[in-house]
């Protein structure tokens, strides 16, 4: 910046160490970043003020060149000029702010051994966040939640979670591989009638995409749905209207219609021929995140009748839900080095009594 006085050059590179402050704190979220002819460009959203904003350039250079309504106007915009080299998250760390993170790291670190800095957590989208302890988001809902009692199988491997109506049953399997199904959810109209809908997540499914689903069945409507009752685009537009709202790619293959980010890590599909088929075991909605729904990191998948007002929920969480993730640092000893990288029905009331545990 040769043609800067020093009074400039100051005030650009404190707003510059404001900025790399705020997205290490987790206060600004970026979404994207790309290349821009040699330099790196990203969209972010603050989120205390909801204010989206279009960043330019690195370290003691990077600035905030123009601001947004929404984080779908920023998004949007930015897959305009940039879609080319356009990729998901924060950019690489830089050499520099490498360098800053190994020198703070070293100072709590003796010099005998070397050992990794307590890993920071950092706030991003819901759906890269942590899957966190999904045991203990289990028995926090059943401890604030009196009308659900916990019911261990013959094994310790399952754990049941059933509604005091013994019309809606929650299914935790503890040593689940990470992206097979570890939750199920399966809705009845009476204790002895067939399932009316079920819901599915894998082992490796965000905490806040869980809370959310949990939040919605302490809500007590999650099984207030008619059998029978056709999935037509009405109830699609419903589920996927927080999509819409915030500027989701909306595209129609065949059979399958799907919305995504612009960048294309996570979505949600909806199979029209498996939701006029209510006996089939076809899946009707696929939420994912990952590098496609063909290799997701998480999925959670639903049947024809599942509650709209769930799915739209669910929704919800992926375009406005945040949450903590951390990354875990390599332990080394002399050098350090940073890393940023179908359901039966429930029991019958004998059964359950024998075999109740609080």
């Amino acid at each position: 910046m040769p043609w800067c006085t020093r009074a400039e050059i100051r005030e650009v590179s404190n707003e510059a160490q404001k900025i790399y402050d705020d997205i290490r704190h987790g206060r600004l979220i970026i979404h994207a970043h790309a290349d821009d002819s040699g330099t790196t460009v990203a969209v972010g959203t603050y989120r205390e003020t909801g204010k989206s904003v279009y960043l330019h350039g690195e370290n003691h250079l990077r600035q905030i060149t123009d601001t947004f309504d929404s984080p779908a106007q920023a998004l949007t915009a930015f897959e305009r000029l940039h879609g080319d080299t356009m990729c998901p998250g924060p950019a690489p760390v830089t050499d520099t702010e490498r360098a800053v993170a190994e020198a703070r790291i070293s100072l709590d670190i003796p010099a005998t051994e070397a050992e990794p800095a307590a890993p920071e957590p950092e706030i991003v989208p819901a759906y890269t966040a942590d899957a966190g302890d999904h045991d203990a988001l289990l028995d926090q809902f059943l401890a604030a939640h009196s009308d659900w009692e916990k019911w261990r199988t013959w094994t310790d491997d399952t754990t049941h979670a059933i509604h005091e109506s013994q019309t809606l049953r929650v299914e935790r399997v503890h040593e689940a591989d990470p992206r097979e199904t570890a939750w199920t959810v399966a809705a009845y109209e009476t204790p002895v009638s067939d399932r009316m809908w079920h819901l599915t997540a894998t082992g490796t499914t965000p905490a806040p995409v869980l809370q959310t689903l949990l939040h919605h069945l302490a809500e007590g409507d999650g099984w207030d749905t008619a059998m029978g009752s056709p999935v037509n685009q009405k109830t699609v537009t419903a589920a996927t209207k927080p999509l819409s709202d915030a500027g989701w790619k909306h595209t129609v293959d065949g059979r399958w219609i799907g919305w995504t980010t612009p960048s294309g890590d996570v979505g949600i599909q909806f199979d029209a021929f498996a939701a006029q088929q209510p006996n089939s075991t076809l899946v009707t909605w696929t939420i994912w995140a990952g590098p496609s729904i063909d290799r997701p990191t998480w999925t959670v998948t639903a049947s024809p009748y599942t509650p709209s007002s769930l799915l739209a929920d669910l929704a919800e969480t992926l375009v406005h839900g945040t949450g903590p993730r951390t990354h875990t640092a390599v332990k080394v000893r002399h050098t350090t080095h940073l890393i940023t990288t179908p359901t039966a029905p429930p029991p019958s009331a004998a059964t359950a009594q024998a075999s109740r545990s609080r």
